[in-house]
């Protein structure tokens, strides 16, 4: 693994934000607050409930949503309780590439996903501080 630093280049050109992931004590009490205090909009809400859906999300844009994942005892590495963050990357854009490049740390990928923009294809990486970057293509 080498720090990406001084590797082949940028991995694609990244064309937006797409989601982040917050791992919460209590997921109802999260979602209650970021639908009542904030008056973002639920997505896959019933689903989650109904046990269809792994997590819910929120909707903070047309584009972008953020992910309410149960921690289950999980402390993050880093301090906070982000998870990770995702990136789009331009149509096209080579994802068995970026995962077989020597000079990244590639933690997993590509793998279908569902994001904000729908389903997806993603590479997961480790950056130099250890955050886990998402990085996702759509169809």
């Amino acid at each position: 693994m080498a720090d990406g630093a001084t590797g082949a280049g940028p991995v694609g050109e990244v064309v937006g934000f797409d989601h982040l992931v917050l791992r919460c004590d209590n997921v109802e009490t999260t979602l209650a607050w970021y639908l009542g205090v904030l008056g973002l909009a639920p997505v896959r809400v019933d689903e989650w409930r109904a046990g269809e859906a792994p997590f819910p999300s929120i909707r903070v844009d047309e584009g972008t949503i953020i992910d309410l994942v149960g921690g289950g005892g999980f402390v993050p590495e880093g301090p906070g309780r982000l998870d990770h963050l995702c990136l789009v990357l331009a149509p096209g854009t080579d994802l068995d590439a970026i995962a077989a490049r020597d000079d990244l740390d590639v933690l997993e990928g590509p793998v279908g996903r569902f994001g904000a923009r729908g389903d997806g294809t993603s590479v997961y990486l480790r950056d130099p501080d250890g955050l886990t970057v998402e990085v996702r293509t759509y169809a």
